[in-house]
C-alpha cells in the first residue's frame, strides 16, 4: 500500500445506474494506494467536492460549470447521451401549454438536470413557470405541482409504474432543439489533489478507463446487476445502457459548452465556463 502523505484519496461515486459502466470493474484495492470511496446522489457529491471532502469522481456538469476554476476534468469520462436518456424525465399532469406557466416540482438530487429543464422550458418553449424543490417522490410532487422532474433510478422506477402522466425525456428534447450531445455528469478532480497526488491520480484515471473498456466489451454483467437490484427486464437495461455514452471527446464537449452558454444567458451561471482537461503531466489544457 502506497501512502498518500498520510491521507487517503477520497473518490466519490454517484448512487445511480448511469455510472455503472465506469465503476463496475473499478476495484480500488487493486490500485495499491490508499483510497476511500463515497456513494451519494449527485447533489451530495457536488457539495462534498466543492467543500473539499472528496478529491475526485463524477459530479453534475452544472456543478463543474459553477466552480470550474477549482477542477480539472478527466478525459473520455462522462455520462452523456445523443438523444433520449430514459432517466432524466419530466412527468406532466397537465398539457405542456399549461405547465409552461404553471408549477413544476424539481428533484433535490441534481443540478445539471434542473437547469437543463429551465433551458428547455424557458429558452426553447418560452415558458415562465414557478419552481419548487422537493424530495424525489412522484406522488408527493404531483400533489403540489403540475409537473415533476425526476432523475436517475427514481425516474426509471416512476416511469415503469406510470399510467397517468405524459413524459418528456430531457435528453431527447435537448437533442431535438440543438442537435448536440448532452453531458449530464463529468469526472472531475480538484486542482489541489492534482498537485498533491499526481502519481496516484494517474493510476485512478487508468483504472476508470480500463473499467469502462471492459464494460463496453460485455455489458451483460451490469444488465444482470440492474435486473436484480432495480428490477426490469434484460431488454430494457440493454437499451438503457446502449443509449448512454461515457466518452468525453470533442462532440460531448461542444454540447456541454452550449449548455453552459445557455445557462449563462439565463443567469444560472455568472461567468463563461472553460473546459479544463486534466493531463498526465498535471497541466490543464484550457479549451478556448
Amino acid at each position: 500500500m502506497i501512502s498518500n502523505l498520510g491521507n487517503p484519496i477520497r473518490i466519490g461515486e454517484i448512487n445511480y445506474t448511469n455510472v455503472w459502466p465506469v465503476f463496475y470493474h473499478f476495484n480500488p484495492e487493486q490500485l495499491k494506494i490508499d483510497v476511500e470511496t463515497t456513494l451519494q446522489v449527485p447533489a451530495q457529491l457536488n457539495r462534498a467536492m466543492l467543500e473539499g471532502e472528496i478529491d475526485l469522481g463524477p459530479i453534475s456538469s452544472f456543478a463543474y460549470g459553477a466552480s470550474y476554476d477549482k477542477y480539472n476534468l478527466f478525459p473520455n469520462l462522462s455520462v452523456s447521451a445523443f438523444g433520449p436518456v430514459k432517466s432524466i424525465l419530466l412527468f406532466l399532469k397537465k398539457p405542456l401549454e399549461e405547465v409552461l406557466h404553471g408549477k413544476i416540482a424539481l428533484t433535490n438530487t441534481s443540478a445539471t438536470s434542473v437547469n437543463l429543464l429551465k433551458i428547455i422550458i424557458e429558452k426553447f418553449y418560452g415558458g415562465k413557470p414557478t419552481y419548487i424543490v422537493m424530495d424525489p417522490s412522484l406522488p408527493e410532487m404531483m400533489e403540489q405541482a403540475d409537473a415533476a422532474l425526476l432523475i436517475g433510478d427514481h425516474a426509471i422506477r416512476a416511469d415503469w409504474s406510470n399510467r397517468a402522466y405524459e413524459v418528456m425525456d430531457l435528453g431527447e428534447r435537448w437533442n431535438y432543439f440543438t442537435g448536440e450531445w448532452m453531458t449530464f455528469a463529468v469526472w472531475a478532480v480538484s486542482r489541489v489533489s492534482t498537485e498533491q497526488h499526481p502519481f496516484e491520480i494517474r493510476k485512478i484515471v487508468d483504472a476508470f478507463h480500463d473499467s469502462k473498456q471492459r464494460t463496453l466489451m460485455d455489458r451483460e454483467p451490469i444488465v444482470r446487476k440492474a435486473c436484480i437490484e432495480i428490477g426490469g427486464t434484460p431488454t430494457y437495461w440493454r437499451e438503457y445502457f446502449s443509449g448512454l455514452c461515457h466518452d468525453f471527446g470533442q462532440a460531448q464537449q461542444n454540447g456541454l459548452e452550449l449548455y453552459f452558454q445557455y445557462c449563462k444567458e439565463l443567469g444560472l451561471i455568472e461567468n463563461k465556463v472553460e473546459i479544463c482537461i486534466w493531463s498526465d503531466n498535471t497541466v490543464a489544457q484550457v479549451k478556448e
